[in-house]
């Protein structure tokens, strides 16, 4: 059963905490109210998150919740037509090897991962973006891994962040100057685990000036150095924004101020082209429509419908 979430309105579905957890796979490992966590020894930990019936009932449901979004994507100086898609979901997370469990166990970690894609066409050839977050659901550290990979007809190249003693990161690139690189840094604030924040509890997002890792799709497509850039982030009616001014850029995300803080959309105002043709453009996304799925069961020929629903095509 499909349930079509308008952004004002909210479907909420009756099945305690302890249904099956979220799996893109047939087979969903069983959950629990024990929310275990593997606690690295370096990172100085918040209070964990209460989290409430309303959250478990929403989250904890087996369906994911996906939103796709009209999408005016600035590249190489001028606006492009797109269209993006975020999914949320639980799931049962290894922290040592810091990949989907398979299996319910007590030292799994449970994660609202967010996949979120765009794809837009730049010319005669396409680009496909996608960022996935792994974020602990008692929302008291950072990210435990953050992936991104960008594919366009000159080729792709792929980023992963895993947080263990420090960030450790991988990154692979067909430009010569990037190439394979694989390093460590500080921990601190990423941009993509802030999406994720903001879902669960927005009004414990980070306010004020912040050292931040901007989004793993900005920095490959600027091609900037991936590391934490000096932010200013406030909140506000619903607002979220967070200004890079080394960066010359500002991201707006607009949510839902009323539980379950769904994205309406966002804002990302920035140089785009290069050298003395630069110029400052405004990415946006606005929100088209939302369900609640268990999508991974929904790949028949004849679930192309939902697509539609989603109006994605």
């Amino acid at each position: 059963m499909i349930t079509i979430i308008k952004p004002k309105s909210i479907f909420w579905i009756g099945i305690g905490f302890t249904s099956l957890l979220i799996s893109c796979k047939e087979s969903k490992a069983e959950t629990s109210e024990t929310l275990a966590i593997s606690e690295p020894e370096t990172e100085v930990l918040a209070p964990k998150t209460i989290l409430s019936k309303e959250f478990k009932d929403y989250w904890y449901n087996g369906e994911a919740e996906i939103t796709a979004y009209k999408l005016e994507q600035a590249r190489y100086g001028e606006m492009r037509d797109g269209k993006a898609v975020l999914i949320f979901v639980t799931e049962d997370f290894l922290p040592e090897v810091q990949v989907k469990a398979d299996n319910y166990s007590k030292t799994n970690t449970p994660v609202l991962k967010l996949n979120a894609t765009k794809n837009f066409n730049t010319g005669i050839y396409p680009y496909s973006i996608m960022q996935s977050t792994f974020y602990p659901v008692v929302n008291n550290q950072h990210a435990l891994k953050v992936s991104a990979s960008v594919q366009e007809w000159c080729g792709h190249v792929y980023t992963q962040l895993n947080n263990r003693e420090k960030f450790e990161v991988k990154l692979h690139s067909y430009f010569q100057n990037e190439a394979d690189q694989s390093f460590k840094i500080e921990k601190t604030w990423t941009e993509n685990e802030l999406w994720t924040k903001l879902r669960v509890n927005p009004n414990l997002l980070p306010v004020g000036e912040l050292e931040i890792i901007p989004s793993l799709e900005y920095t490959r497509l600027r091609h900037k150095d991936l590391k934490a850039y000096t932010a200013y982030a406030s909140l506000k009616n619903g607002t979220y924004t967070v200004s890079y001014a080394e960066l010359n850029r500002t991201l707006k995300i607009n949510f839902n101020t009323n539980f379950p803080y769904d994205i309406l959309g966002w804002e990302e105002t920035s140089l785009s082209g290069s050298g003395d043709s630069a110029k400052k453009l405004i990415t946006k996304a606005t929100k088209l429509e939302s369900i609640k799925s268990a999508y991974w069961s929904k790949n028949n020929n004849a679930d192309e419908g939902l697509r539609e629903t989603l109006k994605l095509q």
